[in-house]
This record gives C-alpha cells, structure tokens and sequence, in this order.
C-alpha cells in the first residue's frame, strides 16, 4: 500500500509552520509512518538550490531562471525522496510542491501554464499530492506575520500587488481542484485553524487504512 501525499500551500505568511508542527504531532500520535520535507529542498543537492532561489541579491532574477531552477530542485526532490518514499508505503508532507510553482512562477510572475504543464508532466510524473492544504489569510495579515520574522527571504519582500496575486492564484488553484486542494481559513484563531486542519487528516487516515 502506497502512503499518502500531502502538500501545504500558502502565500507568506499564512501560518504553515505552525500547521506542519501540529501534522507532525498527530501522525506521530496515530503512528502513522511519515517524512516531512519542503520545497525547494528536501534533499541536499535541492537545499542548495533552494538557497541560490530565496538569497537577496543585488542582481534581479530573470523569471525563466526562477522557473528552471525550482523545478530541477523537484525532479531532485521527486526522484530521490518523495518517490521512494511513498512507494515503501510511507507518508510524506511537503511545505510547498507544485501549486506554488503554478503560482508564483505561474500567475504572480506571468509564466505560460503550457511550459508550467509540461516541467510538471517531465519532473513530477504520477507522485501528485493526495491532498493540499492551502491556509488561507488576507495579503495585509500575511504581511504583519511576515515584517515579525528575524529573516525575510527574496520573495517575502516582493511587492503587496505580488502577493495579492499569489493568493488569487491559489484560491483560483483551489477552484479548479477541489477534490484535492482543501481551503484552511488560516486567519482564525488557532484551534480552529487546527480543527480544519485535522478533520482532513482523519478522512486520510481513514481512505489510507480501510478506517481501522
């Protein structure tokens, strides 16, 4: 039996380290056999590459290398750690995966959907999520959470019309998939958000297990 596949999206911001925290304490708590990673990242070759992506620089980034970029570290990732790890029947959680490519490479930087398409199809294969999570909260919310953090990275100090864009694109990502993408309102307090985030994982568990 495969185990299952869950990414968290969101715009900064948007609580997901609070979220993967909790996920990590439940699927520990129902012995569930699980890996977190994140993206990009997840394995040392694509943590390098996620370094080269979020390091403030001087020199502006061409759009294409972005794109390019994040989806060698997914092939990386793919092939090395999410592949094999849902074949041996283990779960994975991933803090970001191809939503936000589709997103801020795609609707926030204006990349073509058809070159989005086929990087996915090439670098991604059959190993889609299971299920998303996409905490949910308004730009100007996400923003404070964000001037609070000891380190901004080079896409948490893009402009307030970026994230805008980032958000309605993933609330759009959620309209076109929703028998995958789940919409956490992440700007309640926090036992809510928790509440929402735990009734998905138990009709996971449940689909996963037969409901044992």
């Amino acid at each position: 039996m495969k185990g299952k596949f869950i990414s968290l999206e969101g715009g900064e911001g948007s609580g997901k380290s609070t979220a993967i925290d909790f996920i990590q304490r439940w699927l520990e708590s129902h012995k569930v056999p699980f890996i977190m990673t994140r993206e990009p990242g997840g394995t040392p070759f694509s943590e390098e590459i996620r370094q080269l992506v979020l390091s403030s620089r001087e020199e502006k980034v061409n759009d294409t290398a972005e794109l390019l970029l994040m989806f060698a570290a997914r092939a990386q990732h793919v092939a090395e750690k999410i592949k094999p790890a849902i074949d041996q029947g283990t779960w994975v959680v991933s803090d970001r995966f191809i939503d936000s490519s589709y997103v801020y490479q795609g609707d926030a930087r204006g990349g073509s959907t058809q070159i989005l398409d086929q990087l996915t199809e090439w670098a991604v294969g059959d190993y889609h999520p299971d299920a998303t999570l996409l905490l949910d909260v308004p730009v100007d919310v996400g923003q404070q959470r964000v001037l609070q953090r000891k380190y901004q990275d080079r896409l948490d100090k893009e402009s307030s019309l970026f994230h805008q864009k980032v958000r309605d694109g993933f609330l759009e990502r959620a309209r076109l998939n929703p028998h995958r993408i789940r919409i956490i309102d992440a700007s309640l307090p926090l036992e809510d958000v928790i509440a929402q985030i735990e009734k998905q994982l138990e009709a996971l568990v449940q689909s996963w297990s037969g409901g044992i």
